[in-house]
């Protein structure tokens, strides 16, 4: 993240480097400390926003389906109207560039830096609705998105039936909090695997099972399991299983954040 950020200063600084340079040859003689004042200036809020958005076009500028068919003075241009979009002309941005540049460095390097913030709070707001949307594309689970126990409804079943249309390794995740005064003995998931037409006839493949940890705590728990046939199967069973009389105890648990991924690895 450190190199990401580090890459970013770099490219924001050269971006407004030019910037800069441009304001400063295209000036006049004017720009001489002694005649720079802050009248008619862009606000400092105001112009961290329009320095973002020139970033954000930048950008936009460098991706290859785009700069195949802009050219340089393109993209000044799509400077320019970045500008204008927020209310200002090349003029007031030559002098608001010029004034911070050569009387007041040490607020610009501070622009430089809220520009930064703004520019990487956005980078990492991206990267976690990428990594849900892709979470949700590869999620293979259709069964509740959670399950409490006792159930609000009266039905305390954990039970679940998901087809499987692929051979290969997947993966069961999941968080599972018992609390204490949970009743149920040797508490646990109990799943396998089966032909779709045999609900309660033929050959299952049982997972491996996992024991949860009854502390009031939430516990992440990862299965893994092959599916070696090629044929169409149900994966089945109870996200919450036990040894004793389910009529004659009292059930405390919470199980979410379920996800069922899938590899294509190869199953012998």
């Amino acid at each position: 993240m450190r190199k990401t950020l580090n890459k970013k200063n770099t490219m924001i600084r050269f971006a407004l480097l030019i910037l800069m340079m441009i304001s400063l040859i295209t000036g006049s003689c004017s720009g001489r400390k002694n005649k720079l004042d802050e009248k008619n200036l862009i606000p400092e809020k105001e112009l961290v926003s329009l320095l973002t958005d020139i970033h954000l076009a930048d950008g936009l500028l460098t991706m290859s389906k785009i700069s195949s068919w802009t050219s340089s003075l393109d993209s000044i241009s799509t400077y320019y109207q970045v500008i204008e979009k927020h209310g200002y002309t090349k003029e007031i941005m030559d002098r608001t560039m010029k004034y911070y540049f050569i009387n007041d460095p040490k607020k610009l390097n501070k622009i430089y830096d809220e520009v930064l913030g703004i520019l990487s709070e956005m980078e990492s707001r991206v990267e976690k609705e990428s990594i849900a949307e892709m979470a949700h594309i590869f999620n293979k689970w259709t069964g509740k998105e959670f399950y409490l126990l006792p159930g609000l409804s009266g039905n305390d079943s954990t039970m679940f039936d998901i087809t499987l249309f692929r051979p290969g390794i997947y993966t069961l995740t999941f968080s599972a909090t018992l609390f204490p005064d949970d009743q149920s003995l040797n508490p646990r998931p109990t799943i396998y695997s089966s032909s779709p037409d045999s609900i309660d006839t033929g050959k299952r493949l049982y997972v491996k099972t996992i024991d949860y940890i009854k502390d009031g705590r939430p516990h992440t728990y990862i299965l893994t399991f092959p599916l070696p046939e090629s044929k169409i199967r149900h994966l089945r069973g109870w996200l919450f299983d036990f040894d004793n009389d389910p009529y004659a105890l009292e059930k405390h648990a919470k199980i979410e954040n379920i996800s069922l991924t899938f590899s294509s690895a190869v199953v012998s």
